[in-house]
């Protein structure tokens, strides 16, 4: 059986998650390919204390390039803040290593581009991050679009939810400050997880009028003084898809403040003839909406059945998030090994750079308090 030897770059909180699956990776029933953590890079010594009690790693090193430098290293998965990307997911690339990114997948469209395009000129395997889809209410939702049962579609929603920024006491860090986090702002930071699921369906926007918030401007600096926020909390984009041949409304959401919520990805689909909604806020709930003489829901509880890649876990059990990340990587590798045979695979490089020109036509709508019309270009730049 054909192991792939993983490094990271960006030991920190999806490091360890990775980290985390790859040494659960025995739980994937009858998958046929291996992986090992060999190396970690990070710059902070007691982030890479906690990767000792790997006994796969070999390297553990502040000096990315060490790690890049091992020939037995296949493929680098890439944990950064989002002005980092463009630099070291090329210089991943040109290393010779296969990648899998981190949303946004840069931090502008500009970068998005450049690191496609370079993936693209080397003939390198990239894969963008984006694990909610995996769970198997979002595999559900999905089937139930393409089964027919809906009808015309009329209507869809998505959104990611998060409320950790009404602590407004919180010490700000680098996801509230541009020059890291980039002007799209939430947008970057949850938008990839948001549209996932409407691109590969192949429900690309076509005009988008946004509203963006900004409502916490400043937080505690850590050293008793206050610094500026200044990306945008809130995102809501009001845009248009066409769905068989019929322009149809899709509502997307990315909030940092959105009370009552902690980390909700939720999905709604409307047709003529029935309805599908799933959301994180109940992961073991899929809704089921239909017609007949009078109009109901049905609520399904799901347990582990339904995931791309099965696992040893009983079908009866309910998913979590090591889960859903744990899934995203095996149809990483999966998809790299040539064994995806049909199932949900991650984000591409082509559907990461759309969601960017769809946020930078966001940033324009909201500036201009316009309807902005998407302009995508498939083609090398």
């Amino acid at each position: 059986m054909k192991t792939i030897n993983i490094g990271i770059i960006g030991g920190g909180l999806m490091g360890r998650e990775a980290a985390s699956a790859f040494g659960r990776w025995f739980a994937l029933n009858d998958f046929p390919a291996k992986v090992e953590l060999k190396a970690v890079c990070d710059l902070n010594e007691q982030v890479l204390a906690w990767y000792k009690n790997i006994s796969s790693v070999e390297l553990l090193t502040a000096d990315y390039k060490e790690l890049l430098a091992r020939e037995d290293i296949d493929v680098v998965y890439v944990a950064l803040p989002h002005n980092l990307h463009k630099d070291f997911y090329i210089e991943v690339l040109e290393a010779g290593k296969d990648l899998l990114a981190e949303k946004p997948f840069g931090i502008d469209l500009e970068a998005s581009l450049a690191i496609r395009d370079k993936g693209e000129a080397l003939g390198r395997f990239v894969r963008c991050s984006s694990e909610m889809p995996f769970l198997p209410g979002p595999q559900r939702v999905i089937e139930e679009v393409k089964s027919g049962r809906m009808g015309e579609i009329i209507e869809v929603k998505a959104g990611f939810l998060h409320s950790s920024d009404l602590d407004f006491n919180k010490p700000i860090n680098w996801k509230r400050q541009v020059k890291y986090c980039g002007e799209i702002g939430v947008m970057g930071d949850l938008g990839m997880h948001v549209l996932h699921v409407p691109l590969r369906l192949g429900w690309k926007p076509e005009l988008v009028y946004a509203n963006l918030q900004k409502i916490v401007t400043e937080r505690p600096d850590g050293k008793g003084g206050m610094a500026v926020c200044d990306t945008w909390n809130n995102a809501t984009l009001n845009t248009q898809v066409t769905i068989d041949g019929k322009q149809v409304p899709m509502l997307l959401e990315m909030k940092r403040i959105a009370p009552g919520e902690t980390n909700t990805w939720y999905i709604e689909i409307f047709g003529t003839k029935g309805g599908v909604k799933y959301s994180t806020k109940d992961t073991k709930a899929l809704w089921t909406f239909r017609i007949d003489g009078d109009q109901y829901w049905q609520r399904t509880d799901l347990g582990f059945k339904g995931v791309p890649f099965p696992v040893i876990t009983g079908g009866i059990f309910e998913p979590g998030f090591a889960d859903c990340f744990m899934q995203m990587l095996a149809g990483y590798v999966a998809e790299r090994e040539g064994f995806l045979n049909g199932r949900f695979g991650c984000v591409t490089p082509d559907e990461a750079v759309a969601s960017h020109y769809v946020f930078d036509a966001a940033l324009k709508s909201f500036a201009n308090s316009s309807v902005e019309k998407i302009e995508y270009q498939q083609q090398p730049v």
